[in-house]
């Protein structure tokens, strides 16, 4: 199939890439929705600049699609930016997240596409060790309490996983993430022609959350 993606540039999203390619699908789009509220319920917000230099690397087309990331006209904007794009499917990273998987289901079911959610229902331990194995992800934001400068900035590893898991048993959180405890940023992949490059690192704490922020991508 011809696919495109939906991408913040975080590792669900572009493992969820990476499986439509080992399994011989195209993929022609990377589809980034911008929102301006930076508490939106279906998009993240941060570092999304990278994700047209990830396209670049991949050789795949980049979509912007700005909207004010208001709960449900965000589903809308989203769903008028993919209208009329050459692919026959869209690329989703779920996990777990009905919120979001229906929300997709429902904008290609109205566009005619195909959902291909390779992530959905995976063990979360398989998920960040695959991850692991294959990208170089990073924890750009946090947001859980057990979660801060123990993992912010630092690369998904093996290490990492067992702090997550550490402070799972603790805290009961979502190690890969999907309870929004953390969002990453994907630097390398095996469908990328070379990582990515970063310059400006900030690092910002604001209660509980923390985050990390790159002046520039290239």
């Amino acid at each position: 199939m011809k696919l495109a993606a939906l991408t913040s540039g975080g590792k669900d999203s572009i493992l969820a890439i990476q499986k439509a390619l080992d399994a011989g699908h195209t993929v022609t789009h990377m589809i980034t929705v911008v929102p301006e509220n930076k508490e939106s319920y279906m998009f993240h917000s941060a570092n999304l600049a990278a994700v047209k230099v990830m396209a670049e690397r991949a050789g795949m087309e980049y979509v912007e699609i700005p909207t004010a990331g208001e709960k449900e006209a965000e589903i809308t904007d989203m769903q008028e930016g993919i209208r009329g794009l050459d692919t026959e499917g869209l690329i989703v990273g779920a996990i777990a997240s009905t919120y979001q998987r229906e929300r997709v289901e429902a904008v290609c079911r109205e566009l005619g596409l195909s959902v291909f959610a390779p992530l959905w229902g995976m063990e979360p331990d398989a998920v960040v060790s695959e991850v692991a194995s294959r990208m170089d992800a990073r924890i750009v934001v946090t947001a859980a309490d057990g979660l801060g400068e123990n993992v912010l900035g630092k690369r998904i590893d093996d290490e990492l996983i067992r702090i997550l898991k550490a402070v799972e048993k603790k805290r009961r959180i979502h190690i890969a993430g999907e309870g929004g405890e953390y969002e990453s940023l994907v630097f390398n992949a095996p469908f990328f022609s070379s990582p990515v490059n970063a310059e400006g690192m900030e690092t910002v704490f604001e209660g509980m959350v923390g985050k990390v922020s790159y002046r520039r991508f290239w």
